[in-house]
């Protein structure tokens, strides 16, 4: 099929699970009423997504409270109880964050249940994402390891374990999202796209790459005011990319800076292309989401374009993020009539 749909990957949250539209937001329970809440709320997920045409869901990232996070609690070594406050992205915004101050190690399954939650649940394809090895390092304090590099080899070590796992539970694509290779751009070149092809290794499903300037929140909507007029950081490291093993690369193209020329630099590679803007409250129609395939097509074979959303809709309004999901997959349909 032509244009085949999914999101960048989380949606929000019902209002009984966790606080709305707010990122970190504290649940709502605890003990065995929470893990049903959140196997409730995966569900309605996955039921959203198909009611709006998706083809590849996702579980909505509804079991975690951040999607960096949500890997972390899994992982020992890593101390929760003395948070410390660190600058995240260069600095961009500051968050009190957890230590590692021990040998990384999993306790066990990170994302079983909600995978197979999904897997049971759906006939469509399903895609995972996890959080990439330099965006964990960039996201979590360094008591241990004293070299960034090492630390994020041992993340990509232990996220390669789980997405084994992840695809003999059936999932079909699995996505490290990595916001931290648009701020440090040199370092992906040198040791970012090795940890990434690390994380990947083995994988016989399909993989891909998530890179994005962020949320639609304040401290991401204000950096993007000091890029110009061109968002020209892909340029960078696209080339790398394409020679690398990781199949698919997700940006944004909606209302995005980033010239679409820059995705040639990407041959051979599906490209997920973000035709749904998560940085503000408008709707899509249709003819929006046609018309960013449409200019997508002209530099991206169309068999090669993948229409999603520019990023994650965790902090969104429910109904916004509804009906921008009824939006994508309608523009797809109407982009397939059109341009097939």
């Amino acid at each position: 099929m032509l244009f085949p749909t999914t999101i960048a990957g989380s949606l929000p949250k019902p209002e009984w699970l966790a606080e709305p539209n707010k990122l970190w937001a504290p649940w709502k329970s605890q003990g065995d009423e929470l893990a049903r809440a959140k196997r409730d709320a995966t569900l309605l997920a996955v039921k959203l997504q198909e009611d709006a045409g998706i083809d590849i869901v996702t579980e909505g990232e509804q079991a975690r409270q951040h999607f960096v996070h949500g890997f972390l609690e899994k992982v020992e070594g890593i101390d929760f109880a003395h948070k410390v406050e660190m600058g995240i992205r260069n600095d961009r915004y500051k968050a009190m964050v957890p230590q590692v101050v021990a040998p990384l190690k999993l306790k066990g399954r990170v994302h079983a249940d909600e995978a197979r939650v999904t897997r049971a649940h759906t006939t469509r394809k399903v895609k995972f994402t996890m959080p990439g090895p330099m965006t964990i390092i960039d996201t979590i304090a360094d008591q241990y390891y004293g070299d960034r590099v090492k630390m994020a080899f041992a993340f990509a070590e232990l996220l390669n374990e789980e997405a084994r796992a992840l695809q003999a539970d059936g999932v079909d694509l699995i996505q490290f999202d990595e916001p931290a290779f648009n701020v440090y751009m040199n370092e992906v070149n040198e040791w970012g796209i090795k940890a990434l092809e690390r994380a990947a290794e083995g994988l016989t499903c399909a993989t891909a790459v998530h890179i994005c300037y962020g949320y639609g929140i304040k401290a991401n909507t204000d950096w993007k005011e000091t890029l110009g007029s061109e968002w020209r950081q892909y340029e960078e490291f696209f080339p790398s990319i394409a020679k690398s093993t990781i199949g698919q690369v997700a940006i944004e193209c909606r209302n995005s800076k980033v010239p679409l020329e820059i995705l040639g630099l990407l041959k051979g590679k599906k490209i997920q292309a973000g035709v749904i803007d998560v940085a503000n409250d408008q709707v899509e129609t249709a003819e929006d989401v046609v018309a960013v395939i449409e200019a997508v097509s002209k530099v991206v074979p169309k068999s090669d374009i993948i229409p999603t959303t520019n990023c994650g809709m965790a902090p969104m309004r429910r109904d916004i993020a509804e009906a921008k999901l009824m939006a994508l997959g309608a523009g797809a349909k109407l982009a397939r009539q059109r341009l097939g």
